[in-house]
């Protein structure tokens, strides 16, 4: 069990205030790993950053905004401070609107981009800096099912998470000789706070549900031990490379 030990490491983890950011951070901290949380809401990662020190695992909470670069630096510089150095970085902060094509607006689509893909990118960028020059680190970064597949109204958000699994690959192929792991978690439909409202609606609740072999929705919960494992000395030679937790989805 060694090799899924995180003891001595510090984690950075962004959209963490709720779902499954908030479910990755506790099992990181269950793992051995120390918590750096973040989010838009204080009170979210502060709330979870509490939950993790009753785990015995020290924990900070930070604000961002991952579309604003410069907020971006600002937290990794916030981060660095008290714990020294990131070793670990769930790239999770996301969102994502729900609309069929011709609905798109700029707005929205903006929103979306700009949070899933650019945020995603800068922080990894501005993250594996400091892993390059010192030759270690694990990047995991939060693509999706639909980062491969088609879905109808996922038109913005499944430009977002192929581009997320497309910049995964590249900066896995720069960094890999470098010590440093660059790797992708792609959930299905998953149960959070953010989707549960579209959940609710029992046609696409049923439509989503058909598409899943395992016959549920994932929750944050499933996600946790791919997390871990891809930012564990149990992944250290797999690179590039996007692990599905999705119910068997894209084995149809």
């Amino acid at each position: 069990m060694d090799l899924f030990d995180l003891t001595g490491r510090v984690a950075l983890v962004t959209g963490a205030g709720r779902g499954i950011g908030r479910a990755c951070a506790l099992g990181l901290a269950k793992a051995g790993a120390d918590l750096a949380l973040a989010a838009r809401s204080v009170e979210q990662v502060e709330k979870g950053a509490a939950e993790i020190r009753e785990t015995g695992r020290e924990a900070t909470a930070h604000t961002v905004d991952v579309r604003d670069v410069s907020d971006i630096r600002r937290l990794v510089a916030d981060v660095t401070g008290p714990h020294g150095q990131i070793d670990i970085l769930l790239n999770n902060a996301g969102t994502n609107v729900q609309q069929d094509v011709l609905d798109v607006t700029e707005q929205d689509w903006d929103l979306v981009v700009d949070t899933n893909l650019k945020g995603a990118f800068f922080v990894a960028q501005e993250v594996g800096r400091a892993m390059v020059e010192r030759g270690s680190g694990k990047i995991v970064n939060m693509a999706s099912t639909f980062a491969g597949l088609g879905f109808p109204g996922r038109a913005s958000y499944a430009s977002s998470k192929g581009g997320v699994l497309q910049f995964t690959r590249v900066m896995a192929l720069e960094w890999a000789s470098r010590g440093v792991n660059v790797n992708a978690v792609g959930p299905t439909a998953t149960m959070t706070p953010m989707n549960a409202a579209l959940f609710a609606e029992d046609e696409y609740r049923g439509r989503v549900l058909s598409r899943i072999p395992a016959g549920r929705l994932a929750t944050p919960d499933d996600v946790v031990g791919a997390v871990v494992f891809l930012a564990s000395p149990a992944s250290d030679m797999v690179n590039g490379h996007m692990l599905l937790v999705d119910g068997g989805w894209s084995a149809i």
